[in-house]
């Protein structure tokens, strides 16, 4: 459905915890998830820095949008080291 909406000239975010699959098919900005266990939380942290760490990811996700892309771009989770936008190399296959 994202590819659908992208076609529409609708930019949208992929929140995903496996991002080499979400590259592979063409998504076109995914933002980085912790774990596929729980991808918008981290239960090993203290209360409090869990949900700074959800508030983080979950506003990083309507922030991509915004950033022009022209291939698959991962942005970083939370807890790493936060670079900008990372453009990675799009899989011969997807398309």
């Amino acid at each position: 459905m994202a590819k659908e909406l992208e076609r529409a000239g609708i930019p949208t975010t992929l929140i995903c915890t496996i991002v080499p699959v979400a590259t592979a098919l063409g998504s076109n900005r995914v933002v980085a998830a912790k774990a596929i266990t729980h991808p918008l939380g981290d239960p090993s942290l203290p209360a409090e820095q869990e949900l700074a760490f959800r508030e983080s990811l979950v506003r990083r996700a309507p922030a991509a949008p915004a950033t022009g892309v022209r291939e698959p771009t991962v942005f970083a989770a939370p807890a790493q080291p936060v670079a900008e936008a990372v453009p990675v190399a799009r899989h011969r296959g997807a398309g």
